[in-house]
């Protein structure tokens, strides 16, 4: 991607601008950010995809009772009428399940594939919406079909609505108001509220971005290399030689609460070690996924990583759904190279080494990347 290209997708800005301007700082409209814009999944695909066990979904309806949430998997029974107003069904990850959407969250790859999230389709009947909310994360909303009415407002009363399922806010105070159509863009940073209601039936894309708190990376990280603490320190015993006798023998020796210091930070001491773990973290696989293992045998085209893999690189490491290689040299640049456009063409591969194929063949078998030319569902 050009990052100093002016793209449609957000209003004439570059990547480099609208980064520089609006990312984590202020809101941005855009009118006919996908011009010619038509659902990618039909109705009734979503409807069944909602009704599976690996597929996060979520029904949010609202009456004159209040709000109601019901978690997936959905049958299609329990989906109120069409002609019902008032109702939202929210499918989470659908980049996972369908090609097409895959390939329009690459379109927000100028920002670092460490933080894109997923793609959310929210589906909702006349009226339908999830009431004033605000997210920690940013978020991209994609109007795919029909129309919705945004209210925005930075979030600076963070009080929630009691007694409801879900995180309403209680006095939400509106600042802008837009009617989104087909085709039109709103990006919103953390901690800007909005309350989107559906104008008639209608179909949004909301293009998340995670972002990991502080807590979060040490709980993770620390477990990580707790499981690879062998490794990284010897297994010497704590020795106190010196221990002269104590009149307080519940207080813990100073000596020791040093020796456990030293032991913690020997095994931080190298920069390369937390960020492996950081890279593996990074790029597990979200959850209720799994691959269906590729054909064996010599490669003979060029590859494209799976929709599902997530593959990212450091200075050093290559990373690949959660696990790990050092890279150096030639196969080093291949590597990033797969991890920046997910494809490699028959060129690239003549210019791999043995070692380079033989690990894109154990990627290839494990269903992590394909041959390109080959047959793919568009859902899954």
């Amino acid at each position: 991607m050009d990052i100093s290209q002016p793209l449609t997708l957000l209003g004439g800005l570059s990547a480099q601008q609208f980064m520089k301007r609006h990312w984590q700082r202020k809101p941005l409209l855009v009118r006919g950010a996908v011009p010619g814009m038509q659902p990618l999944v039909e109705r009734a695909a979503l409807f069944a995809l909602a009704e599976r066990e690996e597929v996060e979904s979520r029904l949010i309806t609202q009456a004159a009772g209040g709000w109601a949430l019901r978690r997936g998997p959905l049958p299609r029974r329990v989906l109120p009428p069409l002609s019902r107003p008032g109702w939202t069904l929210l499918v989470q990850g659908m980049d996972l399940h369908h090609d097409g959407l895959h390939a329009l969250m690459q379109r927000f790859r100028f920002v670092p594939d460490a933080r894109l999230d997923d793609l959310m389709i929210s589906y909702a009947s006349d009226q339908g919406g999830v009431g004033p909310h605000f997210d920690s994360y940013d978020v991209f909303l994609l109007q795919a079909q029909g129309r919705r009415r945004w209210r925005i407002g930075r979030a600076q009363d963070l009080s929630l609505q009691e007694g409801v399922p879900l995180k309403i806010l209680a006095n939400f105070r509106p600042e802008e108001e837009h009617l989104l159509e087909a085709g039109d863009m709103l990006y919103l940073p953390p901690g800007w509220a909005h309350d989107g209601v559906a104008q008639g039936p209608c179909q949004t894309y909301s293009i998340g971005f995670r972002a990991a708190g502080r807590a979060e990376l040490v709980r993770e990280l620390l477990g990580r290399l707790a499981e690879e603490a062998e490794e990284l320190v010897d297994e010497s015993l704590y020795v106190d030689r010196g221990q002269a006798a104590t009149e307080s023998p519940g207080a813990i020796p100073t000596a020791l609460q040093d020796y456990t210091r030293d032991a913690v930070a020997l095994a931080l001491r190298e920069p390369e070690v937390l960020n492996r773990a950081l890279g593996e973290m990074l790029s597990e696989p979200k959850p209720r996924v799994w691959f269906e293992g590729g054909a064996t045998g010599a490669l003979q085209r060029g590859l494209v990583l799976d929709r599902r893999t997530r593959m990212m690189h450091d200075a050093l490491h290559i990373f690949v759904n959660g696990e790990s290689w050092r890279a150096a040299g030639r196969d080093a640049a291949l590597m990033r190279k797969l991890a920046d456009q997910r494809c490699l063409d028959a060129a690239d591969l003549r210019r791999a080494s043995k070692a380079a194929i033989a690990l894109l063949q154990s990627w290839h078998e494990a269903g992590w990347l394909h041959e390109t030319g080959t047959d793919h569902e568009r859902i899954d």
